[in-house]
């Protein structure tokens, strides 16, 4: 189990990354980064080689000192994310703040307090995105104004490290409860058969992640039927 490529994947408690964590599990040892201690060891007890990696990503003081423990990494998948909702008249800057802080900010700065561990192990980069990351629609734009420049900081970091692979995927709605809550913010019915399963979106993922070293996916676009 020790040799195999480490895999860090932050929002592992539930949800997408949950999912990316248990299709990881066969052929990565992994670290499931979140804030819910509990949660965390749950998810942990079912994979043989996983850990929690208990950390607050807005937390540069704790964030710092977590990733200083790891010397190599061959995949940091960026699943943990927010969606807060508003129009431009009536969002308040919180909810932009909030957006930037937790889907770009802590992105970046976890990236780069990782970089030497990557590079050392000339790993992979995947940003969860979303369809948001490409439009922008109505009472989205904290929200969507924070996947833009997630993307826009996938693709600079893809020119910028190029033994490195980065991908983004931008999975449409998918069932988890970031989707109920934004449901319930747009005052409609939540009707999970509608949406994607976190699985489908994690098979994006791994199809990444594990492909041959000359293959390189730099965006995977992922759409309910």
């Amino acid at each position: 189990m020790t040799d195999l490529p480490l895999a860090l994947v932050t929002g592992a408690s539930r949800g997408i990354g949950a999912a990316i964590a248990h299709q990881l599990s066969p052929t990565h040892r992994l670290l499931l980064g979140g804030r819910d201690a509990d949660a965390l060891a749950k998810v942990a007890a079912e994979l043989p080689g996983a850990e929690p990696w208990l950390v607050d990503l807005t937390d540069a003081a704790s964030l710092e000192s977590a990733a200083s423990q790891i010397d190599e990494l061959d995949v940091l998948v960026h699943s943990a994310g927010t969606a807060q909702l508003g129009t431009v008249a009536e969002a308040p800057s919180s909810a932009w703040r909030t957006n930037l802080e937790v889907n770009v900010i802590a992105v970046a700065e976890l990236t780069r307090l990782l970089l030497p561990a990557l590079r050392s192990a000339r790993g992979h980069v995947v940003v969860i995105n979303s369809g948001g990351g490409y439009r922008a629609r109505a009472g989205w734009g904290p929200y969507a104004a924070s996947k833009f420049a997630a993307r826009a900081f996938a693709d600079s970091l893809r020119e910028e490290e190029p033994d490195l692979r980065v991908t983004s995927i931008f999975p449409g709605r998918t069932d988890t409860d970031m989707q109920r809550a934004v449901r319930e913010h747009e005052g409609g019915t939540y009707d999970a058969a509608a949406y994607l399963r976190p699985d489908s979106v994690a098979t994006a993922v791994v199809t990444a992640v594990t492909a041959t070293p000359e293959a390189h996916f730099t965006e995977i676009q992922v759409r309910p039927r």
